[in-house]
């Protein structure tokens, strides 16, 4: 059994700000456990983290694959951004976060190079003006307004994401 990351570095004040691990992240870490043996066998260079908030999952899925692979996570909201940081920090495990929507900055050169992507998206239903506004001010709201059928944020992102 893969042990949970350390989380213990994290504040009621960070999760003021910050999306805090609940029932849905575990589940994507207990999916992760077991596909760790095909995780391993893809020998994945590139992994990339869409919304990676605490830096939970990153961490984890680090800790199955190793050092080897560089660890990306991208949050829009920039304090989400210094908790990954922070917690791969604190779990050993090397994580890059990117203070961007999706990783648009870098979809150019990340085309077609990333191994395996990692997206706990905002899935609560909202009213579209509340979802948009989340999104706009980059902060925990943006964690969960998913949109009318909390679906908009996944759908927007699948658009950008070609199969190799």
């Amino acid at each position: 059994m893969i042990p949970t990351p350390d989380l213990s570095h994290l504040t009621a004040k960070d999760y003021d700000h910050v999306y805090e691990p609940a029932e849905d992240t575990f589940l994507l870490l207990d999916a992760l456990e077991q596909d760790e043996q095909e995780l391993k066998d893809l020998s994945p260079k590139i992994s990339l983290e869409i919304g990676s908030g605490s830096g939970c999952v990153s961490a984890f899925i680090g800790k199955i694959l190793g050092p080897s692979v560089l660890y990306l996570c991208s949050d829009i909201n920039p304090q989400a951004c210094g908790c990954t940081r922070a917690t791969g920090t604190q779990n050993k495990v090397v994580l890059d976060p990117i203070n961007a929507s999706f990783a648009l900055p870098l979809s150019a050169r990340l085309k077609r190079s990333v191994d395996i992507i990692l997206f706990n998206p905002p899935y609560v239903p909202t009213i579209p003006d509340e979802m948009s506004d989340a999104q706009d001010a980059r902060g925990i709201s943006g964690s969960w307004a998913g949109g009318t059928d909390g679906m908009n944020v996944t759908d927007v992102f699948l658009e950008s994401v070609e199969v190799r």
